[in-house]
């Protein structure tokens, strides 16, 4: 999503009064209810603090990333440890950028409000097709058999990887109540990890029944690297090596992080 928020809370409990602006729960009840995870950091590499970044995944030692923003937005393959940019495809100027994925050699896209996606060689980046969908696009993953896109809404779509139709929805929900602004999504050992948009929250849903099952509260993360310049934005960007390693970023971040979960 493409908003601006630039203040980023950095203590837990400021995050948390933002979980339950959206959930309408109480503290006792979340805490009891659905477990919450805190982070330690592994290691931290370079990355461009003008990216705007919409989308993000790791393949084969790279990191793949959509930016955002009308003329603006691209596609890029980059390098992990040095954050160099080794291709970039700018996206048409009409158009903003959202989430990616890749399928069997395709590289897929979404766009904001245009209803329209566009397929990428994923080795050329040259464009191969496109598709519509009804709504706003924002994240996108797969599983091993669907593509997997969030609008900005509590529900997730699963979508044939080949057709790219929607077959199924199921709505988020934490506690039984909706969880909106579904952002940034990562397919992560058999659960779907989405970022929330506007908090420095990640959600681990079920991809069955659309429950979440954890919270992962990134507060504070980028003030581990002490005072940044620039115009950092909203944490955004989740990637896994499908090995164990797990990375994040934000908008017009610095840096990017490896981290590992911690039990609270």
């Amino acid at each position: 999503m493409f908003r601006s928020a630039n203040s980023r809370p950095v203590v837990i409990a400021a995050i948390v009064l933002v979980v339950f602006s959206f959930l309408s729960l109480s503290p006792s009840g979340l805490a009891k209810e659905i477990p919450v995870y805190g982070y330690s950091v592994i290691r931290s590499f370079p990355h461009d603090p003008t990216a705007f970044t919409q989308g993000l995944f790791f393949k084969d030692g790279y990191l793949y990333e959509s930016t955002g923003h009308y003329g603006q937005s691209t596609i890029r393959k980059v390098e992990l440890e040095t954050g160099k940019i080794v291709k970039l495809r700018r996206v048409p100027a009409h158009v903003f950028g959202e989430g990616i994925t890749e399928w069997n050699g395709r590289l897929i896209g979404l766009t904001w409000r245009n209803h329209v996606g566009f397929e990428w060689d994923l080795v050329s980046f040259e464009r191969t097709g496109q598709f519509s969908y009804a709504g706003e696009g924002w994240g996108l993953t797969h599983s091993n058999s669907q593509l997997i896109m969030s609008d900005g809404t509590s529900w997730l779509r699963f979508l044939d990887p080949v057709t790219l139709k929607e077959g199924r929805r199921v709505q988020v929900v934490a506690d039984g109540k909706p969880v909106k602004n579904l952002n940034e999504l990562e397919w992560v050992d058999g659960e779907v990890f989405a970022n929330i948009w506007q908090t420095d929250l990640i959600a681990r849903i079920d991809p069955k029944d659309g429950k979440v099952r954890g919270w992962i509260d990134l507060s504070g993360l980028l003030e581990t690297v002490g005072p940044v310049g620039g115009n950092p934005d909203v944490l955004n960007g989740i990637a896994s090596d499908g090995k164990g390693r797990l990375f994040v970023t934000g908008k017009r971040w610095p840096v990017l992080f490896e981290i590992t979960l911690v039990t609270k």
